[in-house]
């Protein structure tokens, strides 16, 4: 449980933001729940990454020991950082892992920010998002919802992440061809950034 570095993988990896400033405890909790985790294995999982912000580490220490307390899951292991001032590509990119065989393919779980979730559909990782209930206003959920209608990304629920687990292994094959087929010549036209501004007009307020 160290500060993430960059490296070989044995498996597929499930890279996890929060983004930099706004906390999301109740997602960093979910991602440890034993049940989500042992899913995550059994789909060919080996490493899960967790970027847990900049008021995140107390949690993620303490979910860490808890889960070095259970019975092992192996092998499988799970990393976290603050945050990287350079950008999340690097780990996106191991997310996205070589070749379109969906065993060497991973995933990205992202908070319902724009600019996370366009930045991991620019790298072409298939992408659960989450929206951060502990904000005050629904920008989030707005983006989450248009972007998965259009099969685009997957819509998660904290309180069924393993249901997001098994929609986004079928969301994949759609994604073979980008953009997704249902998109329509207008928005095939001007992608998902179109989209997002089109449906929700970048209401969330928090592009990171």
């Amino acid at each position: 449980m160290t500060e993430q570095s960059i490296r070989p993988y044995l498996g597929r990896v499930c890279f996890v933001t929060i983004g930099a400033t706004a906390a999301f405890d109740s997602l960093i909790r979910a991602v440890f729940e034993d049940k989500f985790v042992r899913a995550l294995r059994s789909a060919g999982f080996s490493d899960m990454i967790i970027q847990y912000g900049a008021n995140g580490k107390k949690l993620f220490d303490q979910l860490s020991r808890e889960y070095e307390a259970r019975p092992p899951v192996s092998p499988f292991c799970i990393n976290g950082f603050h945050f990287n001032t350079k950008g999340l590509g690097a780990e996106m990119r191991a997310a996205k892992g070589k070749g379109h065989k969906a065993e060497s393919r991973g995933i990205v779980i992202s908070h319902a920010g724009s600019g996370s979730v366009l930045d991991a559909l620019r790298v072409g990782v298939p992408v659960i998002v989450v929206p951060n209930p502990e904000l005050l206003d629904d920008h989030q959920t707005q983006l989450a919802e248009a972007l998965a209608k259009q099969d685009y990304v997957v819509h998660g629920k904290l309180d069924d992440m393993t249901g997001a687990l098994r929609e986004i292994d079928v969301l994949m094959w759609r994604l073979k061809d980008w953009p997704p087929v249902n998109s329509g010549v207008h928005r095939h036209a001007q992608g998902v950034e179109g989209i997002a501004d089109e449906e929700v007009g970048y209401l969330d307020g928090s592009k990171e």
